[in-house]
């Protein structure tokens, strides 16, 4: 398995290069319940809410030489302030999984890094899914005179 990360279609790309150990995501349900005098309680069913991940592992320090690391293409500080700095881009970045069919927009929702006493940099990064907005313009209401 594969994650990929990318910004900007593509403009830049990160393949994770240490798997987490479990990955998950998180697709909740906007359900409501409300208690009535007659039938108690019933349930709602809403709409779908925003999926959300969390993605922990390490980056690896580039000195160390582990067999299981899928990308070398950066240290572990890089891949540390690429991801900083994506995050204060303001720009929705691609999670991308092509073993699981996974391709989703998503936002940062935060970052945490750090050391550790192998120098590789331990990361928690938390994710959640960006849905663009849809517009729509009725062009009869915008002409003047009517």
């Amino acid at each position: 398995m594969d994650i990929y990360l990318w910004i900007d279609n593509a403009k830049e790309l990160i393949r994770l290069p240490v798997l987490p150990s479990e990955f998950k995501i998180n697709e909740g349900q906007n359900n409501e319940t409300y208690d009535t005098v007659k039938h108690g309680e019933i349930k709602l069913i809403g709409l779908r809410k925003l999926a959300t991940c969390s993605i922990e592992s390490f980056f690896p320090d580039q000195n160390n030489d582990y067999t299981f690391v899928r990308d070398k293409t950066m240290s572990g500080i890089e891949y540390a302030k690429t991801i900083l700095r994506w995050k204060d881009m303001r720009l929705p970045i691609r999670m991308i999984i092509p073993q699981l069919d996974i391709n989703l927009p998503m936002t940062i929702e935060s970052f945490e890094y750090g050391a550790d006493t192998t120098t590789d940099i331990p990361y928690t990064l938390e994710l959640s899914e960006f849905k663009f907005p849809q517009i729509k313009i009725n062009p009869m209401k915008n002409k003047k005179g009517k």
